[in-house]
């Protein structure tokens, strides 16, 4: 099998310092991978870097997505080559509606005309999926729109774009039960289509209850301390990152 992403002792920065001290990790086409860590660790400066975010330099190491290299790739170049991140708090766009933003984003990935019946079926159907009122595909992108409605519409964006990578950032963080289910529900639909990778970055672990974990990767202060299975899942909830904390003191 093909790695579909490699990074490759990556390190990246702000003006106050470094964040990101030699990652390295691979992820292959329909695996799952986790990143674990405490608040501040660096888990989504590190989705943020994957995803070209202007706002980090890269000041060592390589990103490779399907041999490529794409460390100085802008964010829309590596979005049209695959790439794909929800964010922890999702941007509000004035003027802007939901469906419009939708259609010039596949109308960018694809670099072909849009098939506006085709479209119009799957996003009705796809917002069935995730149980979202369809009024909101008219609204302004994520404006007044409720913490839960902010991540379902990140959801309806990853399975109407269907990339070959999913950088899932924190995507359970404020919902309440049904809408994890709700969410969970769409995440397990992405990886069905297209056996499309995730890398879910996240605390908790309430997004992985209904997703088979291939690897879990725990981060403190920016330093990837261990990687192992879907096993350290359930040892973070039963012990917590104490331990990690302290060997990424040492």
């Amino acid at each position: 099998m093909s790695t579909l992403l490699e990074v490759q002792n990556l390190s990246a920065a702000i003006e106050e310092g470094e964040l990101l001290h030699h990652i390295s990790l691979k992820i292959n086409p329909g695996e799952t991978h986790v990143l674990m860590g405490p608040n501040g660790a660096g888990k989504s400066t590190f989705g943020y870097t994957l995803m070209g975010s202007p706002n980090y330099k890269v000041t060592g190491g390589r990103i490779l997505f399907e041999g490529e290299d794409i460390t100085h790739l802008p964010a829309d170049r590596r979005a049209s080559r695959g790439m794909f991140l929800s964010f922890q708090n999702p941007l509000e766009v004035p003027g802007l509606s939901l469906e419009e933003f939708l259609r010039n984003a596949i109308r960018q990935q694809t670099g072909k005309p849009l098939k506006i019946f085709q479209f119009k079926k799957q996003l009705e159907s796809t917002m069935q999926l995730l149980q979202m009122d369809e009024s909101y595909a008219d609204r302004d992108l994520n404006v007044g729109f409720s913490g839960g409605e902010k991540k379902k519409a990140e959801i309806l964006q990853l399975l109407m774009l269907n990339p070959k990578l999913a950088i899932l950032d924190e995507t359970d963080s404020g919902l309440d039960v049904d809408a994890v289910r709700t969410v969970s529900r769409g995440v397990e639909e992405y990886q069905k289509q297209r056996n499309g990778a995730l890398l879910v970055i996240t605390h908790s672990t309430r997004i992985l209850e209904s997703l088979k974990v291939d690897y879990t990767h725990i981060l403190v202060k920016g330093r990837l301390i261990v990687t192992g299975g879907p096993e350290l899942v359930e040892e973070i909830n039963e012990h917590g990152f104490e331990k990690y904390i302290e060997a990424g003191q040492q």
